[in-house]
């Protein structure tokens, strides 16, 4: 398997796949870089250079105790463009993924990056402040943590259900989606996982939008019972200097999936435009 190890002594799993312009793929929690074989295989085919690594305490990297925070998730990112030597790379992050990728970008991305996708994703705050009110209850989150700590396994066999909106009427649920998230999940480790959900919920990532000048293409269903449209991608889009914001009606927060066909048509015209 290839993998560096960062300056902490973790390993971070990654593919690296193709030739041609670097398309880097950040994530959802609590998933790892396979989320991405949809889009992998057919930007590979397009002749794009197609990374995806596995986040800390996910996948097949290291099931870190420690470092399972933004800052530090964005530090491994540029470790891992470093060692591959990334320039003009595209950035493509689901969810968490798309928190960890605005972070990467905005503290260590300037002169590598082209293009920055949000897809879904967490920022600029996804828990509910005095200064965010839109934002989801803590309950909300701890919920989650209890979930994942109580029982693990039977938490992510529930959590697909909201995430692909199997739950609508209409939208019976797809077995093999729902078994490859829980397999995906299971890899990784615990305690990185139920640290993330913090992470990704009381991370403000306000200053870091209104710090990124490349092109950003902000793209979310306005179904997404996971990361909710009014108080993400809506801000996000007006914090960021040079956003285009595409939504998606009826689409469910695990859009790279359910409608895969239409994600990566408008990502290939984002990335050619």
């Amino acid at each position: 398997m290839q993998s560096i190890r960062t300056k902490d002594g973790t390993e971070i799993f990654y593919k690296d796949w193709g030739s041609g312009q670097p398309i880097v793929f950040h994530h959802g929690w609590p998933l790892c870089g396979d989320d991405w074989d949809t889009q992998m295989q057919f930007f590979l085919d397009q002749g794009y250079r197609v990374i995806a690594h596995d986040r800390r305490g996910h996948g097949r990297s290291t099931q870190t105790a420690t470092g399972n925070e933004m800052d530090t998730y964005a530090a491994d990112v540029a470790a891992l463009v470093a060692h591959l030597d990334l320039r003009d790379a595209i950035h493509v992050g689901h969810s968490t993924g798309g928190g960890e990728a605005t972070r990467y970008v905005a503290q260590h991305g300037k002169g590598r990056v082209a293009k920055l996708v949000l897809i879904g994703a967490v920022p600029p705050l996804m828990l509910k402040t005095d200064a965010n009110p839109g934002g989801l209850p803590k309950d909300v989150f701890d919920g989650i943590r209890k979930g994942v700590a109580e029982n693990r396994a039977a938490c992510y066999w529930d959590f697909p259900i909201p995430f692909y909106s199997f739950n609508r009427e209409g939208t019976p649920v797809v077995e093999a989606i729902r078994a490859n998230w829980w397999r995906q999940g299971m890899m990784g480790g615990i305690k990185a996982q139920y640290d993330c959900v913090a992470a990704f919920s009381e991370t403000d990532f306000t200053q870091d939008l209104k710090s990124i000048e490349v092109p950003t293409l902000v793209m979310h269903g306005d179904d997404d019972q996971i990361v909710p449209i009014a108080d993400s991608a809506l801000l996000s889009a007006k914090l960021l200097r040079n956003a285009t914001l595409k939504v998606y009606p009826g689409f469910p927060h695990g859009m790279c999936t359910t409608h895969a066909e239409v994600i990566n048509r408008d990502l290939l015209a984002f990335f050619r435009s």
